[in-house]
């Protein structure tokens, strides 16, 4: 079941093979709901340190010959692959199947074992704590000094009960409640617990609901909308820290202050208060980048949170090759993420209906090559467009009628050569075309009176 701690057990037992040394290569590969071929095969390469050898080929069937021989070099190895949703085919990712010959070993972690057996694998269920570990669970995670109070360790002991035995949401409560000493709080958080989890009937409801209370005692709403943004990016995404502290500021979810500096410092401190609340874990990308990652149940409640009016259309890293639905352009929406996918053209029918509340369109990582002339005409309220590392060429001129546009993201557009006049954009404060084609000034550029950022570096 989800929330058990599959993924925790694993990175202990990884952590442990590097340690021993048994192995050459011990590799972590996620794979996450969304299947993806190509990915897989460019995670295994780079945890080999190989990757640039698989970048320059694009089929799939030439990759897993190569991919396949990679693995053969490297000699004894253990394979995990986490958070597997199907069935996989490993011929067709270029994984050799381990035999006793090869020396090499495949874990895998998964909700299904339909998905075990397929593979061929030893099933090893993962069971919920039992009642004494997950009370030790919580008192590590709550700090001692709450464990000193003889008024307080009873209300704990109902509220562990209500979390189900799953360590996710013993972890994430824990840390909602942690430096809280008030028992008629304590006593508080587990009536809320209790009608909440009352309300749904699974297992699976249950957890959400769980972790909607450590989401609803952050109280302060724009540290909600910060943490809300991580659901834009695709499944266990790693975040870079820059990255998303710049967002929050594009999104004015962090306020002015006298400084950049304070207000970096200022994001350091909600991203602290989201980890300390374990709705994000801090990690570290291989390249040693700080980084946040965000669990597939927390995001499922986030998203399950932006569904609600207004809402969020988030379809993030899906392979999509189109552009979704007109009906699901509904005029309530607010923020659009279809980043990370495979649409190349927008065309001139996709968007009828006025999306009056939109505010941000995130199409960052697109092969987008085309954008149709009337694309931006039905969103008045626009104000963050991020089309970074697309193959656009040029902009349609409908873009000089997004009169709210704030942030125009259009970094590693490496074809980009030209863009409308500027001059209607009155309100723009950041602009980025970073690694772009274009040399001259832009048309309307003086009539940017609100210009704080401005990149141009070739």
């Amino acid at each position: 079941m989800g929330c058990v701690g599959k993924t925790t057990i694993m990175k202990h037992i990884h952590n442990d093979l590097l340690k021993q040394q048994r192995f050459k290569w011990v590799i972590w590969v996620t794979i996450s709901k969304e299947f993806n071929v190509m990915k897989v095969q460019d995670d295994i390469a780079g945890a080999l340190k190989l990757r640039e050898d698989l970048a320059i080929e694009g089929n799939k069937l030439r990759r897993a010959a190569i991919l396949s021989e990679m693995l053969k070099k490297v000699g004894k190895h253990v394979l995990i692959l986490d958070d597997m949703w199907d069935k996989v085919s490993l011929e067709e990712v270029g994984i050799s199947k381990p035999s006793g010959s090869n020396g090499c070993k495949l874990v895998l972690t998964t909700r299904s074992e339909h998905v075990c057996k397929y593979m061929g694998c030893k099933v090893i269920k993962v069971k919920p704590l039992s009642k004494e570990e997950a009370l030790i669970l919580f008192l590590n995670k709550v700090g001692p000094n709450i464990v000193q109070s003889p008024t307080i360790i009873s209300t704990l002991k109902l509220v562990v009960k209500e979390c189900a035995s799953l360590p996710l949401t013993i972890v994430v409560v824990a840390g909602t409640m942690k430096g809280e000493y008030n028992p008629r709080i304590w006593k508080n958080a587990l009536k809320d617990l209790k009608e909440r989890i009352g309300k749904v009937e699974e297992v699976e409801a249950d957890v959400i609901e769980c972790l909607k209370f450590s989401f609803d005692h952050l109280k302060d709403e724009k540290v909600k909308a910060c943490f809300l943004y991580c659901a834009l990016y695709p499944e266990d995404f790693e975040i870079h820290k820059a990255e998303q502290i710049e967002c929050w500021i594009d999104e004015i979810f962090i306020d002015e202050m006298d400084t950049r500096q304070e207000i970096e410092d200022k994001g350091l401190s909600i991203l602290k208060r989201l980890e300390d609340n374990c709705l994000l874990e801090n990690i570290t990308t291989e390249f040693g980048l700080p980084a946040i990652k965000i669990h597939d149940a927390v995001r499922e409640m986030a998203l399950s949170i932006t569904r609600m009016n207004p809402r969020h259309m988030i379809q993030a890293g899906l392979q999509l090759e189109e552009l979704s639905e007109k009906e699901q352009w509904s005029p309530d929406i607010k923020k659009v993420s279809l980043m990370y996918n495979s649409i190349s053209e927008i065309s001139i029918d996709v968007l009828s209906t006025k999306c009056q509340l939109l505010t941000t369109l995130l199409l960052q990582n697109n092969p987008i090559k085309k954008i149709a002339y009337s694309f931006f005409t039905n969103m008045p309220s626009l104000s963050v467009l991020n089309l970074s590392y697309t193959e656009i060429k040029s902009l349609p001129n409908s873009i000089s009628k997004l009169k709210n546009l704030t942030t125009l993201l259009l970094c590693f557009c490496f074809e980009l050569r030209d863009l409308p006049c500027l001059s209607m954009l009155q309100e723009l404060k950041k602009l980025d075309l970073c690694q772009t084609k274009i040399e001259e000034v832009l048309e309307g550029m003086d009539m940017l009176i609100k210009l704080r950022y401005i990149d141009l570096q070739m």
